[in-house]
């Protein structure tokens, strides 16, 4: 797959003119009437901390009486204040609707408007515009063009035309099985309409089971819920032999060698179904292998965490086969998003780990025929907990002489939060040889430890346990405890373009469905009984011997669990209305 990810960048022009002045300009004239409507944004002023942008919209389609254009910027810029439109931002999304005096928009009109930002570092151009709802630039109303992407270039909306961010300017696939559990439970309606990940655990989830939808299902499903948008849906690929060698809650179908079946029955199915031609208009996001190659970093010998399992894995490298292989079959795929799992802060934010398991990511997205190519971008604390952004202690800060580091809860670890996390990785990806415009997405499903326990500012100085542990959010006893986590709650809810470098918070963990469960229960599905999900485990070297945190009366992984769903929802933070 070759891809660049400069999205609508590629139809700018950066023009440096005499006095300095960069000016950004989005084409007007893209597929004439064709496209639903086009926006022409141009940053007429620049200078360190500021500029002024003009905006021009041509509506191509029927008259209307009002409008509302949408975009959202890729880094910090703030609008301060506008003229001949009103406009408002809520993080890094900004709407502008109408005055009074320029509502009406005939069809073949255009209507203009300004203001001026604030910024720091870049000031990229936002790559997605949406008139009422309809993304403007592009021909039927699609994503702008990837014209590194293996379709033609000159016609921006061919479907499988890969744009910078799926995320950006496209609802997101609601799985109607999930979303009905959610809607049974006491309060549940108020989050039922999010979109979570397909999880594709096993062979037999391709086709459906025990009468459940399959992959075809849910892809004619998103067809439906698309409609005339941009629609993006998330598969989780997680299949791979002697799977999650160092969690057995989470233990897979195929045995640690038999990697031709993986690639044989599953990968190649899959990429058979996504590369109809049906659903070329979708944006299919997978979201390949969950908690693989780190354990290969961490989980071996010579070290105290070390699995018979993982040691094994390691050595015959069936796990970075399976992840280039996968990686490069459905990267062939034009309108397809891969995304590799990059684990966690509280996993990898340490010096050992970090380093190594970058490179570890590199060398499975060159195996198999693999390249850096066929990688969107990565995915951190999937089906996880860490907290997104830790506001009242920062890594730098120090009590009475002694460092944040050296605290028992951060433990010498150089990042305390998802998002720092996230952006670390994501430089340090790019300094090895990925794609300098990869973005990375970050699971906020079960990460915002709301309610009562939430701490409203900073703890006591007394010693660094207590000003770390008395301010932080994440509430769980070490880092390394990730069972069905007691006093966890919904973080943020799924948006695209939230920070810099971030594509978007995402859902892929469905909130409800276990980690794995409490007990020993015998099943068909290849899933092992993993003390950490038992609430009276006193732990082990690898959430350094403290209780697992974990939640009573747990079902197998993937099984709907009402009471973590209800604490979910109790805890959410930001909190449910």
């Amino acid at each position: 797959m070759s891809r660049t990810r400069t999205a609508l960048l590629a139809a700018l022009a950066l023009v440096a003119g005499a006095t300095g002045t960069a000016v950004a300009v989005v084409p007007g004239d893209v597929g004439a009437a064709a496209v639903p409507c086009t926006v022409d944004y141009k940053v007429q002023n620049q200078w360190d901390t500021g500029f002024t942008a003009a905006v021009t919209i041509t509506n191509n389609s029927a008259a209307k009486t009002s409008w509302s254009l949408k975009w959202s910027y890729a880094g910090n810029q703030k609008v301060v204040n506008g003229w001949n439109a009103k406009i408002s931002q809520s993080g890094t999304a900004v709407t502008a609707a109408n005055e009074s005096y320029n509502a009406a928009l005939s069809t073949g009109g255009s209507v203009s408007f300004g203001f001026q930002g604030s910024y720091s570092g870049t000031n990229a151009v936002p790559a997605t515009f949406t008139l009422d709802g309809v993304t403007c630039n592009v021909d039927g109303g699609g994503g702008p063009t990837d014209p590194g992407g293996p379709t033609d270039p000159g016609n921006p909306g061919n479907p499988g035309t890969r744009v910078d961010n799926p995320y950006a300017g496209a609802k997101g696939y609601v799985n109607p099985e999930w979303s009905a559990k959610a809607a049974a439970e006491p309060g549940g309606s108020r989050i039922s309409n999010q979109p979570t990940g397909v999880w594709l655990d096993r062979t037999a989830a391709i086709n459906g089971v025990n009468g459940g939808m399959g992959l075809r299902d849910h892809l004619d499903e998103a067809l439906r819920q698309k409609g005339s948008d941009e629609l993006y849906i998330q598969l989780v690929i997680y299949n791979l032999p002697g799977r999650d060698c160092a969690a057995l809650a989470s233990n897979g179908e195929l045995g640690p060698t038999e990697i031709d079946k993986y690639k044989t029955q599953y990968i190649d199915p899959i990429a058979k179904i996504l590369s109809d031609s049906k659903y070329a208009s979708l944006r299919i996001v997978p979201i390949i292998e969950i908690d693989s190659l780190p354990n290969l970093v961490t989980n071996v010998s010579p070290r105290a965490t070390a699995t018979p399992t993982c040691d094994v894995m390691k050595a015959n490298g069936n796990y970075q086969k399976g992840v280039g292989y996968a990686l490069n079959k459905l990267g062939d795929v034009p309108n397809v998003y891969n995304y590799i799992d990059a684990g966690h802060h509280g996993w990898l934010g340490w010096d050992d780990n970090f380093g190594p398991s970058a490179e570890m990511f590199k060398t499975a997205a060159t195996t198999e025929g693999a390249t850096v190519n066929d990688v969107h971008g990565f995915i951190v604390n999937t089906a996880n907990y860490s907290a997104l952004k830790e506001d009242n202690f920062k890594i730098t800060d120090t009590v009475n002489g002694t460092s944040v580091r050296q605290s028992k809860w951060v433990d010498w670890n150089r990042y305390v939060d998802e998002q720092s996390y996230a952006q670390a990785m994501r430089e340090k990806l790019v300094s090895i040889g990925f794609d300098s415009k990869i973005g990375m997405l970050i699971d906020t499903s079960r990460n915002g430890w709301g309610g009562s326990k939430r701490p409203t500012g900073p703890g006591a100085t007394t010693n660094v346990d207590t000003y770390v542990d008395g301010g932080r959010y994440d509430r769980r006893l070490n880092t390394g405890n990730w069972c069905n986590q007691a006093g966890a709650g919904l973080g943020e809810r799924p948006r695209a373009n939230p920070a810099t470098g971030i594509d978007a918070y995402v859902w892929i963990k469905p909130p409800g469905e276990s980690d794995g469960a409490s007990k020993a229960i015998e099943n068909d599905e290849g899933k092992g009984f993993d003390r950490m999900c038992d609430p009276t485990y006193t732990g082990n070297p690898r959430n350094n011997n403290n209780m697992s945190g974990a939640l009573p009366d747990a079902p197998l992984s993937g099984h709907w669990f009402s009471a973590q769903f209800q604490e979910l929802m109790k805890n959410a933070y930001p909190p449910l209305s």
